[in-house]
Order: structure tokens, then sequence, then C-alpha cells
């Protein structure tokens, strides 16, 4: 196995891990629509990245971390629903990164660059993943909270703009992390996917949670894979593998 080959599935393993688990909160909190736009804000980054010729994690994550802290504040004075703002965002990332993105390097873009990422890439995507990992297993409970009743969470002393805050933050990393693996185009799939095909078979929250990660872990390696036996772009194929274990976890819930 080359060194490249093990970076990229070193990487793609604790990327689709945190993806996963960050998404088992996420969908029952019903915000993985936001994931789709952050991952959108994450283009003028690659674009300005391709141009300049820099490395992309240093474009893509002021973008996307700039969009979450746009998001929040703009939720807490405005009151719009997350749906609109995120509309907002989707519609600016896309246009300020058309503008910008070569059109020759845009499929670095689109689908992600796991197979080329370097070691201190690797490296960078292992200790965010854990960092997250750890905030959200601090967090969860309160966000889920928070998510049920808003105003029985600040009774218990939750301060609710500084978790929203976290959430937010939290995601927009692993959305910047996800984009390395499958690309701006498709990365609320990536969260989404893993826990919806374990909400369809786990028996308990501690399984779906842990199932979440497995079949996140298990699409990102299969995936990796494959891409590199038929030659084919990283991203979708990791996608697909993704949707094909969901619909497996569906056909198992009707059998059983």
């Amino acid at each position: 196995m080359s060194t490249q080959l093990m970076l990229s599935l070193i990487s793609g393993i604790f990327i689709s891990g945190i993806a996963a688990y960050l998404g088992t909160l996420m969908l029952s909190k019903k915000m993985t629509i936001v994931a789709g736009p952050l991952a959108h804000l994450a283009f003028p980054g690659v674009a300005l990245a391709l141009v300049f010729g820099f490395n992309i994690s240093i474009g893509v994550f002021p973008f996307v971390i700039v969009g979450a802290i746009l998001i929040w504040y703009l939720e807490k004075k405005t009151k719009l629903p997350l749906e609109n703002l995120s509309a907002i965002i989707f519609a600016s990332g896309v246009g300020i990164g058309l503008l910008f993105l070569p059109i020759d390097k845009a499929e670095e873009a689109l689908v992600g660059s796991i197979v080329s990422i370097t070691p201190v890439e690797t490296f960078l995507a292992i200790v965010l993943s854990v960092l997250v990992f750890f905030v959200t297993r601090y967090i969860y409970k309160k966000v889920i909270l928070i998510n049920i009743h808003e105003g029985l969470a600040k009774i218990e002393g939750i301060n609710v703009d500084i978790y929203s805050l976290i959430y937010l933050l939290s995601i927009a990393i692993v959305v910047a992390l996800s984009v390395y693996l499958v690309g701006a185009l498709i990365t609320a799939a990536l969260i989404a996917i893993p826990p919806a095909s374990a909400k369809s078979i786990s028996n308990s929250f501690r399984s779906y949670k842990i199932l979440a990660v497995l079949f996140g872990i298990m699409s990102a390696v299969l995936g990796i894979f494959i891409s590199k036996i038929f030659g084919l772009p990283t991203g979708p194929v990791v996608v697909l593998v993704g949707v094909v274990i969901f619909l497996f976890s569906i056909i198992f819930k009707k059998s059983s």
C-alpha cells in the first residue's frame, strides 16, 4: 500500500467518522440543511487557493468559519428561519466562488482532493476531528435540550447563544474537512446519510451513534478503494457507497 493511499485512508476515516457523529446531532436537530450552504462557502476559499497556489485548507477554513458566525449572528438579529439564511449563504458562496474559480481546476473543488492529501493536512484532519469529537460530546445533551425547549434550557442555566455558536463552529470545521473527502458540492451527504442509515436499524441512542460512525467510515474506506481501483472521482463514489448502505439499512429494517 502506497504512502499516499495510507494518508487518504487515515484522513478519510477521521473525517467521515466525525462527520457522521456530528450528523447524529444535526439530524435530530434538523440542521443538516445548514451543512450544504456552509460547504458552498468553501468555493471562494478553494478558488483563491487555486488561483494563488497556496494550501486549500488556508482558503477553505476562514470562509466556512466566517459563514457559521454570520449565520449565528443573523439568526439572532433577524429571527429568520435557518432555511432562509442558508439559502442566502448558499447563493453568496457559489456566486463569489464562480467569479474566481478556474474552470480547468474546478474538479478539485467539486469532488474533493483526498487522494492527494499531504502529511500535514492529514495531521490537521486528525487533530481537528478529535477536537470536534470532544466538543460535540460535551455539548450534545445541551444542544438536544435547546432543540426540544429553548426556554427550559435557559431555566437550566444553559447559555443558548454560546452553545449555538459552538455548535455552528463545530459544523463549520467538519464541513471544511469534508471538502477534502467529497468536495464542496456534496458535503451535506457525508453528514446526513450515515446517521439516516443508522436511524433505520438502531434500537437505542447509543447504537444509533455507533452505527452512524461505522457507516460513515465504511463509506469512506470503500469509496476510496473503489475510486482507486476504477479511476473514478473519490467524492461521488464515497457518497454513492453511503447511499447503497442506506438502501440496505431500509431493506434490513423491513425484513426484521
